[in-house]
């Protein structure tokens, strides 16, 4: 299909961005890597009047860390990311990040579009809610931070309204004695995940995260801390609420959120610990 018409700018600053959006009525969509909006476009789930291209928007083009966060602006390609020498500060990205479609997908593909996009399947999320990340929001009133865990409403729905652009993602930088683990499990790699988890654990206080995806309508995150691992299995079941589809029953996918909790909370426990991963 194609996609119904609409009009095309190309500011050069984001203020300019966030004025386009406003002109628009709340009818516009943001364009940066294109990797979700486009094929919404071509099947016409999404009609807007204006697409506000932010590519050329050099001031969200960085990585850089910024005391203890590592801070990645809007236009950073997973692809690049995952190449970034201060990556390696956010150990969960890295496990995260390889699970996301394929290499090509990553490399058009926008670490802040996939959060904001907010595809209950998606990996980015996750990281950010098992994280505690934060959210830095640009629109009419100014500049904004959320949370994560307050960021994601729904399925495909955010704190980021129809004016406002996703402008950075604050990662905290790994601690001391900190391991991570992430794994999901879907038809064929690239696919979009039936269930999956991303975990974290610090050695010393014992305290440990769980943060669930493709089971919800958003991720779902738990303190799991001295939790016995039949106690976080049926944990992890008790998070899905979704319904049974043609690629797996909503038992189906109970039995895979809880093995790969328990797994991947061991995996975490073993890193923190530093044992191996």
């Amino acid at each position: 299909m194609k996609a119904a018409p609409f009009a095309y700018v190309r500011p050069a600053t984001l203020d300019d961005a966030v004025a386009e959006l406003v002109r628009s009525a709340g009818e516009g969509k943001v364009l940066a890597g294109g990797q979700s909006l486009v094929p919404i476009l071509a099947m016409r789930l999404a009609r807007p009047s204006t697409v506000v291209d932010i590519g050329a928007l050099s001031e969200l083009d960085f990585v850089r860390r910024e005391g203890n966060e590592l801070v990645v602006g809007a236009l950073v390609r997973q692809r690049t990311l995952e190449g970034h020498p201060l990556a390696a500060e956010v150990p969960l990205l890295l496990l995260a990040l390889p699970w996301i479609g394929h290499r090509e997908l990553r490399s058009r593909g926008t670490v802040c579009g996939s959060i904001a996009h907010a595809d209950p399947a998606a990996e980015l999320p996750a990281v950010a809610c098992c994280l505690g990340a934060s959210l830095e929001i640009a629109g009419p009133a100014g500049r904004r931070t959320v949370a994560a865990a307050e960021f994601f409403h729904g399925a495909m729905a955010t704190s980021v309204g129809a004016e406002d652009v996703l402008a950075a993602v604050r990662f905290p930088v790994a601690g001391s004695g900190e391991g991570f683990g992430f794994a999901e499990i879907a038809r064929r790699h690239g696919d979009f995940a039936l269930a999956g988890v991303a975990t974290r654990f610090r050695a010393g206080d014992g305290e440990a995260v769980l943060t669930a995806f493709g089971v919800s309508d958003r991720p779902v995150t738990r303190d799991v801390t001295g939790l016995g691992d039949d106690e976080v299995a049926d944990l992890a079941r008790g998070l899905v609420d979704t319904a049974g589809d043609t690629h797996g029953s909503r038992e189906y996918r109970q039995r895979l959120v809880a093995a790969l909790a328990v797994r991947e909370l061991a995996r975490a426990r073993r890193a923190a610990e530093g044992g191996s991963a």
